[in-house]
């Protein structure tokens, strides 16, 4: 029975799983985004969000235990100078998972985890969704249209009176210059 048993194992031995975690967790890190299988994703997901979340503490402890898991130097830079700032005030979900469809070859479905914060697409469309507002059902209401109106029509006057002004001025100006 597999009671109490929640990870996938993803059919590898638990040397060969480590591993493979470890690899495409680096992988993340330094491209930011990754396109794998879908099982392998929540998997790797599982892996890198402590990992991301100890770098928020920037000590020696916290770099050996993120060396421990992830075993490439590189990755542990990266991960503590550019990601730990970026994400310093988000409390979790550092990663998202989009699903692309399933691979031709063996109809596995295929996805790409990457990074919340380093995606310039989403980050503009959550703004653009930040601008909208509520729909209310009436608009403008006819008393107002009507107030409105008569001040309308004095600015379309005003306005189409300052050119005949400007003219006579530069008549009278013509006329004065003339004598």
């Amino acid at each position: 029975m597999r009671h109490k048993k929640k990870f996938n194992h993803l059919g590898r031995t638990a040397s060969h799983r480590t591993a493979m975690l470890a690899n495409m967790a680096s992988s993340l890190i330094i491209h930011k985004r990754i396109k794998t299988t879908v099982a392998k994703a929540k998997a790797l997901r599982l892996f890198v969000e402590p990992l991301i979340t100890r770098s928020k503490t920037d000590s020696t402890h916290s770099r050996r235990m993120v060396f421990r898991r992830l075993r490439d130097k590189h990755a542990v830079t990266e991960l503590f100078r550019e990601i730990s700032v970026k994400i310093a005030e988000r409390d979790g979900g550092y990663t998202r998972i989009l699903k692309t469809g399933n691979r031709l070859g063996d109809n596995a479905e295929m996805c790409i985890i990457e990074l919340v914060d380093y995606n310039e697409n989403m980050a503009t469309k959550t703004a653009a969704k930040a601008k909208k507002t509520t729909r209310r059902r009436g608009g403008k209401k006819k008393a107002d249209l009507l107030v409105d109106a008569p001040k309308a029509d004095a600015k379309v006057e005003a306005e189409a009176k300052a050119p005949k002004a400007k003219a006579a001025k530069a008549e009278a100006k013509d006329s004065t210059e003339e004598k």
